[in-house]
């Protein structure tokens, strides 16, 4: 093979991967552009008042910035009597998220360390126990879930659904801290109690301050999951303790006659953002902490 058709081989083989770059940043492009269309109408309509709206397409930007779908939505100006807004909701799902996930991620911390660094006997049964426990669906502790509620006298109530959301969640803070706490090595555990420490000063001292990257991991997963829940919000609480999602709902399905599209896509997005707010700050850091303990285990 001569030189010059080398080159020309080497010239024709670059041109085809540029070719196929190009339709791969198209493909991935069309898929982006399918999966933001329904987010990118909800804010245009959000913006809308219902004159627009009824004129318009889906796609029609406003033509000018309307916030008063937004406060309507938050404050319930405007509302008819009996209507919902979701202002009172949004600050019960806050007073709900912040025990819960805290709680449910430091005794997840505490079984993980005891599940792999104090070993006792009949230890790994019991993480199958907590293994098989993230496989049991929402649906089947509704019923033994409410009436442990009622007789403890904190159904439908706030600290009702954090004792919910803690026992149901415990499983996977438990299962994610494990799989992370089995890479880090004996050695240091075995050497703290060398030195005279106990149970929680080795996991306070040693292990908590380098168990970051499981710990953002378990944050975002239980925010996530507690925040965007609705059965366990509508079985168990009801009226003015409800959480956001199911003020959302209600919103929807009881809002005066007349439809207002602009209001409800404003509260979707209220309900919605502080989870997106969350994935769009710490995302990178979900992905880190969950591969952080793939090497052993």
């Amino acid at each position: 093979m001569t030189e010059n058709n080398y080159y020309q081989l080497e010239k024709s083989s670059k041109n085809k991967k540029i070719i196929y770059r190009w339709i791969l940043f198209i493909i991935l492009g069309l898929f982006a552009i399918y999966y933001i269309a329904p987010l990118y109408v909800m804010i245009v309509t959000s913006f809308k008042t219902m004159e627009e709206i009824r004129q318009g397409n889906l796609f029609s930007l406003p033509s000018a910035l309307n916030f008063e779908a937004w406060d309507v939505a938050w404050n319930g100006q405007g509302f008819s009597a009996g209507d919902v807004f979701l202002k009172t909701y949004f600050w019960n799902s806050v007073k709900l998220v912040v025990p819960a996930v805290i709680i449910s991620t430091i005794l997840g911390a505490i079984n993980g360390y005891a599940l792999t660094k104090w070993r006792f006997k009949g230890d790994s049964y019991i993480f199958l126990l907590f293994l098989f426990g993230t496989f049991i669906p929402y649906q089947a502790i509704l019923l033994p879930m409410s009436r442990t509620l009622g007789s403890m006298g904190i159904s439908n109530s706030i600290y009702g659904l954090i004792l919910v959301h803690v026992v149901y969640g415990l499983c996977f803070t438990t299962l994610f801290c494990r799989n992370y706490y089995i890479s880090i090595s004996n050695e240091i555990v075995k050497a703290a109690r060398i030195d005279g420490a106990g149970f929680f000063k080795i996991f306070f001292r040693i292990i908590l301050p380098i168990s970051a990257p499981i710990l953002v991991v378990t944050v975002i997963w239980q925010f996530t999951m507690i925040w965007n829940d609705f059965l366990f919000g509508a079985t168990f609480t009801f009226g003015n303790e409800a959480p956001i999602q199911v003020a959302l709902n209600n919103m929807v399905l009881t809002s005066s006659s007349v439809k207002r599209y602009n209001v409800d896509m404003a509260a979707a997005i209220i309900a919605g953002f502080p989870t997106l707010i969350v994935y769009v700050l710490a995302g990178k850091y979900f992905i880190r902490g969950l591969t952080a303990g793939s090497v052993k285990g």
